[in-house]
């Protein structure tokens, strides 16, 4: 696991070249904010409960490729960036917070854990609690085709605020926003490693084997660390196709765990189709 002093440069590092970029141009922008950008930003920040003192910041995390594609725009102004670096902020205030809450458990099992808790299906609910999907800056296209739901469209919304709310108030805010929300029902679900409640692998075969694509198989992908504490990340196909990764302190785990994420992807996108 990362340490903190590396993490934090990590985060010196991207968010020096995202300012970099946003601040390059700045002037006139506010003139140019559409009715929309300023709609959705005055909605958004009622529901984060943090106002912005640079609302660019909102408007670029809010932007979906897509949108700035169908304004002919560069891809350089979406949202990817932000979510980038928020990616990274929330890796750190998350460990953070597991790293207290668990003075037991070893570093294999923070990592275990901290991979377990945040993961799609986890932000885009939040996203989705936050009413995101109305806010998210969408092509017509994008928004036709159930974009407004995609769990990676929301997920990713999710990281790229977190990522705007870092630069425009540093790391206090992002905690307030983490612990209002994921962090909260993090404290109350009062999770383990993984839901051994459920069977993800025989769902995910269940599943496989109903649409009639045969057997999921399981890959090892890696395995760090010594022999008594060893953590193997397992990545599993399905019809040959890569679908999810997940980890864990022996095979069995890291295979539930990949499939866990798997039947969740898989049942997102049912669910999109659906709709």
């Amino acid at each position: 696991m990362p340490n903190r002093h590396s993490i934090l440069q990590k985060l010196r590092r991207a968010a020096s070249t995202l300012l970099t970029g946003l601040k390059s141009g700045a002037s006139g922008k506010a003139a140019n904010r559409t009715a929309l950008e300023r709609e959705n930003v005055r909605q958004v920040q009622k529901y984060i409960d943090y106002r912005f003192k640079n609302p660019d910041y909102l408007i670029t995390a809010l932007k979906h490729r897509s949108y700035v594609y169908s304004r002919e725009q560069s891809g350089v102004h979406s949202n990817e960036r932000l979510e980038f670096l928020g990616d990274a902020v929330l890796d750190l205030v998350v460990g953070e917070f597991i790293y207290q809450k668990y003075p037991g458990r070893r570093e294999g099992q923070l990592t275990q854990l901290r991979s377990t808790l945040v993961n799609r299906k986890a932000l885009a609910r939040q996203a989705r609690a936050m009413k995101l999907g109305r806010y998210v800056l969408l092509s017509t296209s994008e928004a036709r085709s159930g974009g407004r739901f995609r769990h990676s469209i929301l997920s990713d919304a999710y990281e790229s605020i977190i990522g705007a709310i870092y630069l425009d108030g540093g790391l206090q805010p992002v905690r307030r926003f983490l612990h209002r929300t994921l962090l909260q029902e993090l404290s109350a679900e009062r999770p383990s490693e993984v839901d051994h409640s459920r069977n993800y692998k025989s769902a995910l075969l269940e599943y496989t084997q109903g649409e009639g694509i045969g057997q999921p198989e399981y890959r090892v992908d890696s395995a760090v660390g010594p022999d008594h504490e060893k953590i193997f990340t397992i990545e599993v196909f399905v019809a040959g196709n890569p679908v999810s990764k997940g980890t864990g302190t022996s095979k069995k785990n890291a295979e539930q765990d990949a499939a866990r994420q798997a039947v969740e992807q898989l049942q997102s996108d049912r669910d999109i189709d659906r709709s």
